[in-house]
């Protein structure tokens, strides 16, 4: 029996059908890459002792910096770093920034440490998900609690009881600490020598007194909206910032800074390129959390 051949009118609805998907995509890409507008650059206080900087610059290319500076002697201010399991080998479960600052009733989160199992090799092939076990590379404690040792030489952030915070140096009994990649600010100094292309990026600094946070997030991949900065341009805006010690975090697709709103929702203050996508979050293995008092407090 002879099968029964496809009419043209079906061959022709599946080829409109093909067309369609493809020219959708290139619109939907058309519009987030090349029609999506700068937004203004703002400087606005989010909580009690939280102030928040959004730069938008176009030289020496598109980019949008946002800074976060938080007084570590700001009644109601207190830091919390994602919990882990010490007697795992992969201590954590990976979760979006937003879901960190939701589980926890945080009022502002950004992404931490670099993690290891990671691959991402299409939208449909990648690790880890939602919930999927990972390890940090650096040295990582959440309240008293170590949970990973530093494997690679990273520096870190740690961050005592009562908030005195240092980089690279001990304060009393481990309480909070979080690593990065590489230091790139010291002492008011750039020592990064990477030779690196422009990327999203995360930074962590403290100002000299120690007494300001600071936290910088810089969107990338996007063409004509933000394009990233390298290590050394992130370095010199640090300074420019007032950093005088900074550490590289986790960077790329994982770079996001979450907000509480002011119905108690996540809030995006960065636009995160995972998988290609703006807006679209990683599931990473720890964070930086804060607690803050609102405005009106």
């Amino acid at each position: 029996m002879k099968k029964p051949k496809t009419s043209k009118f079906l061959k022709y609805l599946i080829l409109a059908l093909i067309l369609f998907a493809l020219i959708s995509s290139l619109s939907f890409a058309f519009y987030w890459f090349l029609a999506t507008p700068q937004p203004k650059s703002i400087e606005k206080a989010l909580f009690r002792g939280i102030s928040y900087t959004r730069d938008v610059r176009n030289s020496p290319r598109p980019v949008i910096i946002h800074i976060v500076s938080v007084d570590l002697k700001e009644d109601g201010i207190k830091i919390f770093i994602t919990p882990g399991y010490p007697k795992s080998d992969l201590p954590l479960s990976a979760q979006t920034t937003s879901k960190f600052l939701s589980k926890y009733n945080l009022q502002l989160a950004v992404n931490g440490d670099g993690f290891t199992p990671w691959h991402s090799y299409t939208i449909l092939d990648y690790y880890p998900h939602t919930g999927d076990p990972v390890d940090v590379i650096g040295f990582a404690a959440s309240k008293g609690n170590v949970y990973s040792n530093d494997t690679d030489d990273e520096p870190t952030l740690y961050i005592s009881l009562s908030n005195q915070a240092r980089i690279n140096t001990q304060i009393g009994k481990i309480y909070n600490a979080i690593s990065g990649n590489e230091q790139i600010v010291k002492n008011g100094k750039i020592t990064t020598n990477s030779d690196t292309s422009p990327q999203p990026r995360t930074a962590i600094a403290l100002d000299r007194a120690n007494r300001h946070l600071l936290i910088f997030v810089v969107d990338g991949r996007q063409p004509n909206y933000s394009e990233g900065v390298t290590l050394k341009e992130l370095a010199q805006i640090i300074i420019d910032y007032g950093g005088y010690n900074a550490m590289n975090m986790d960077g790329g697709g994982s770079s996001t800074l979450v907000m509480e709103s002011k119905i108690g929702l996540p809030h995006l203050l960065n636009r995160p390129i995972n998988h290609h996508i703006p807006g679209n979050q990683r599931p990473v293995g720890n964070h930086i959390g804060i607690y803050a008092k609102s405005l009106d407090n």
